[in-house]
């Protein structure tokens, strides 16, 4: 993979020479060499820039800055961490977009079969197809979690760009998506048309003012995630000094909460951050874009094992009769985090082929002792019996 990826750029490389002793840029193994990529071996984290935009519904031929993002991340100092980082540099644009496809699927795959979790600086989002691929000889079904205030799905039979790329998720081959959940999607922003299918799908889709209203909602979603995929156009535009148009959005506490969720969450093996190619002088941008990146990585080194449902011991069962059904929740004994258990339909040919365990929140527990079944647990089997 070392043919696609090129060194961190020289003024990011003199910049971090003037920190401080003791933060990241200082910790952080670096790319600075051409041909000489950083010992992979034991690191837990690889930080790749892709400085691609040329599917941007809106490019108008400017090139993709990650240098402030950079900047201001390796200015921030560690937590308590024990996993190694590195910095792979960027993947700059191919003479083709699907060669950038091409060169980001397969550095990507390489680090995901070497158990390396990708943290990706990129241009268009239209990019998070490329992350995705990355995973076709990795895993068999996928899910993808967007932050974003669109459902990104367009008209698959047009060309790919930042406002269709789910679509080319969903309809090429090899079909490896299982879920697709959008988080702070905002109504004006989608066509209705979308609206309907994400419901006929049975995809999970997440209004901004129900995130934002409790935004502990959305830790077992990321938790059942695969591959995460941010556009910072999720973020209202006053928190990053006019990155983007749209008043609304998270702030910058709650996508950093976010964020620490697809930290946190065992099953995340890939994190992206898009749409951040435009950032120009916003140094307040930069700055919490980083701290974005920041928490992302704090999550990954404070992950807990509590999914070992064959030990009894280490769970609590709880079987609540719903209607016709027993739901079955579980809660681990050292987290306290929920499942509930979705069982095998024997009678039809699911995609999983084995019972699953779906993560959830206290809230819905209570809710089915209520007599209501949780709507992500229906989503989920109505997906499997498809």
């Amino acid at each position: 993979m070392i043919e696609f990826l090129t060194p961190v750029p020289k003024s990011v490389l003199a910049h971090r020479e003037i920190l401080p002793k003791g933060v990241l840029g200082k910790k952080i193994n670096v790319h600075a060499e051409a041909g000489v990529l950083p010992e992979l071996s034991g690191v837990g984290l690889a930080i790749i820039g892709i400085r691609e935009n040329r599917n941007h519904v809106d490019h108008l031929g400017e090139e993709v800055d990650l240098t402030p993002v950079r900047k201001a991340l390796y200015s921030l100092y560690p937590g308590n961490w024990d996993r190694s980082i590195v910095d792979l540099g960027d993947i700059l644009a191919g003479e083709q977009v699907s060669d950038t496809y091409f060169a980001v699927r397969t550095v990507l795959n390489a680090l995901l079969k070497s158990k390396v979790i990708p943290i990706i600086l990129g241009g268009s989002q239209d990019l998070t197809y490329a992350q995705y691929r990355a995973y076709d000889k990795v895993s068999h079904m996928v899910n993808l979690v967007n932050v974003d205030r669109c459902f990104d799905l367009g008209d698959a039979e047009q060309p790919i760009s930042n406002r269709s790329y789910v679509g080319k998720v969903i309809v090429e081959e090899p079909y490896n998506l299982f879920n697709y959940s959008a988080l702070g999607y905002q109504s004006f922003h989608n066509p209705p048309a979308e609206i309907a299918l994400m419901e006929k799908l049975f995809f999970d889709a997440y209004r901004l003012g129900e995130l934002t209203a409790d935004v502990t909602v959305i830790e077992p979603i990321l938790r059942d995630a695969d591959l995460v995929s941010m556009d910072v156009e999720a973020i209202k535009a006053g928190e990053l000094e006019g990155m983007h148009d749209s008043p609304n959005g998270f702030d910058s506490r709650e996508i950093c909460v976010i964020s620490r969720y697809a930290g946190i969450s065992n099953r995340v093996s890939s994190f992206g951050l898009y749409e951040i190619g435009k950032i120009g002088r916003s140094q307040a941008g930069a700055h919490l874009l980083a701290q974005v990146l920041w928490y992302f990585m704090e999550g990954v080194n404070f992950r807990v094992a509590d999914e070992d449902f064959g030990d009894e011991k280490a769970y609590t069962t709880f079987r609540v009769p719903v209607h016709d059904e027993i739901l079955v929740f579980k809660k681990s004994n050292k987290t306290g985090r929920w499942w509930i258990e979705l069982p095998f339909i024997s009678s039809v040919n699911n995609k999983l082929k084995r019972r699953t365990l779906l993560p959830c929140t206290y809230a819905e527990y209570v809710s089915a002792t209520n007599q209501e079944i949780p709507e992500r647990w229906y989503k989920a089997r109505r997906k499997n019996e498809v």
